[in-house]
C-alpha cells in the first residue's frame, strides 16, 4: 500500500513506539505476533463469524435521498450506527480481544472518551468472559452518562480521570499507567489509529472493514465501487481511517476529514489539530498535537467527546503533510445543526461525533453526479441530552 506503514512502524515522518522501558516487552510482542496471529485462517474464521454473526456485518450503505436532493449530490451514509453497541467501534473491540485470547492475556483496560469504545469493550469481555476496566474522564462520565450504565451492567469497572481536562487525554494517560503497572497478564485495546506501533496499523486493519464493504456496496448501487468523495470525522481518527483505507490508493478519490473547531478554530476551546497544532510525540508515537511552545499539551475541546482529543494519528498526520487527504474542521454549533438537520432529512439521529462530518457537506460545491459517501461511526441516543438541551426540546 502506497501509504502504508513501514517496517519500522512509520508512515512518512509519523508513528514509531515511544514507550516506556516497562511497556516495551509489551509493545515487541504485539509487533511480533500481530501480523501472524491475523493472517491465521482460524483467527479470521472466528472473527469473519462474530462480524456477521454478533456486530450485524455488512452494515448497509444507504442512498440517503433527501440528502442527495439538498446537496445537489448522490449522498451515500455507511451505517456503523446500526453495528451492536452502536458505533464502528466494535469492529476493532472483537479484533483485540480474540488477539488478546491468543497473546494469553487475562485482563483488559482501555480508555474511552463517548464511551463508544468502552462499551464496545465491555460488551466483547463479557462475551468472552474476562476482566475489563475501562478509564474513563470524569467530564465525559457525567454528558456520556448512559454509556456509563451500560459498561457497568456489561460487568467492567469504570474508573475516573481526574487529572487535566478530565477528558479522553487523561483517560489515556490512566489507562497506559495502568499497563505499566500490569504489564504481563493485560493487554490494552487502545479504541483509535493512535498509541505506539503497531497500534495505529493494526486498528486501521481492523476497521478497514467499513470501507472494504463500502467497495463492494457501492458497485451494486452505481455501477462503480469509486466514489468522488470519501468524508468521516476525526479525534484520534479510528472511523475515518477504516473508511479510507481501501481507497487510499485511488489517487481520483478525495479524502475529507473534518475535525472539531470546537468554539471555533482560534477560540482557545477547539480540538482541530492539524490547524493547530505541530509535530511531537503524544501516547506512544510521532504525530501532529496541539502543544505549547515547551511541548507540553494543549488541553482540547470539543462538544463531542470522541473528538476531544489533542492529536490525530499517525496516518492521518502523514496523509494531511503530503495533502492525499484534506482536513477541515466544523464547530460545535454546526455540528449539532448538521445533526438536527439528518434527524429531520432522514429520520436519523446521529452521534454529534458524526454530525461533524455532515456539517461539512454545508461548506462543499458538488457536481450532479458526484458521489459522496459519509461514514455514520455512531447512533445518538447518548447524545440526546445534549441536542436536547441546545435546541430546547
Amino acid at each position: 500500500m502506497k501509504y502504508g506503514v513501514n517496517e519500522q512502524g512509520y508512515y512518512g515522518d509519523f508513528g514509531g513506539a515511544y514507550v516506556p522501558e516497562m511497556l516495551y516487552p509489551n509493545v515487541e510482542e504485539l509487533r511480533q505476533q500481530y501480523l501472524s496471529i491475523l493472517d491465521d485462517p482460524a483467527f479470521r474464521a472466528e472473527f469473519d463469524k462474530l462480524m456477521k454473526d454478533y456486530v450485524g456485518r455488512p452494515s448497509p450503505l444507504y442512498f440517503a435521498k433527501r440528502y442527495s436532493e439538498r446537496y445537489g449530490a448522490n449522498i451515500f451514509l455507511k451505517r456503523e450506527d446500526l453495528n451492536h453497541t452502536g458505533s464502528h467501534k466494535i469492529n476493532n473491540a472483537i479484533g483485540q480481544i480474540l488477539l488478546a485470547k491468543r497473546l494469553g492475556k487475562k485482563r483488559i483496560i482501555a480508555e474511552t472518551g463517548a464511551g463508544q469504545h468502552g462499551v464496545a469493550t465491555a460488551t466483547v469481555c463479557a462475551l468472552m468472559g474476562i476482566e475489563c476496566v475501562v478509564y474513563m474522564g470524569e467530564v465525559d462520565m457525567a454528558r456520556q452518562a448512559p454509556n456509563v450504565s451500560r459498561m457497568k451492567m456489561l460487568g467492567a469497572k469504570v474508573v475516573p480521570a481526574t487529572s487535566g481536562s478530565k477528558t479522553l487525554k487523561d483517560a489515556t494517560n490512566e489507562a497506559l499507567r495502568d499497563w505499566i503497572a500490569n504489564p504481563v497478564d493485560t493487554h490494552y485495546i487502545i479504541g483509535s489509529v493512535v498509541g505506539p506501533y503497531p497500534y495505529p496499523e493494526m486498528v486501521a486493519k481492523f476497521q478497514s472493514i467499513i470501507s472494504y464493504e463500502t467497495k463492494k456496496q457501492l458497485l451494486e448501487h452505481t455501477g462503480n465501487e469509486l466514489p468522488q468523495y470519501v468524508m468521516a470525522c476525526v479525534g484520534g481518527g479510528s472511523n475515518a481511517m477504516g473508511m479510507f483505507y481501501h481507497f487510499l490508493d485511488d489517487e481520483d478519490v478525495k479524502l475529507i476529514a473534518v475535525e472539531a473547531a470546537g468554539k471555533g478554530v482560534d477560540s482557545g476551546h477547539s480540538a482541530a489539530t492539524t490547524f493547530l497544532g505541530k509535530e511531537g510525540v503524544l501516547h506512544g508515537s510521532r504525530t501532529i498535537l496541539m502543544q505549547t511552545d515547551d511541548g507540553q499539551v494543549v488541553e482540547p475541546y470539543s462538544i463531542s467527546a470522541g473528538l476531544d482529543y489533542p492529536g490525530i494519528g499517525p496516518q492521518h498526520a502523514h496523509l494531511y503533510k503530503i495533502k492525499r487527504a484534506q482536513y477541515a474542521s466544523v464547530t460545535d454549533d454546526e455540528a449539532l445543526q448538521a445533526g438536527l438537520l439528518c434527524c429531520q432529512l432522514e429520520g436519523i439521529i446521529p452521534a454529534i461525533e458524526s454530525a461533524h462530518a455532515l456539517a461539512q457537506l454545508e461548506k462543499m460545491q458538488f457536481k450532479a453526479n458526484d458521489n459522496v459517501v459519509i461514514c455514520l461511526s455512531g447512533r445518538g441516543d447518548k447524545d440526546l441530552d445534549t441536542y436536547i438541551k441546545h435546541f430546547g426540546y
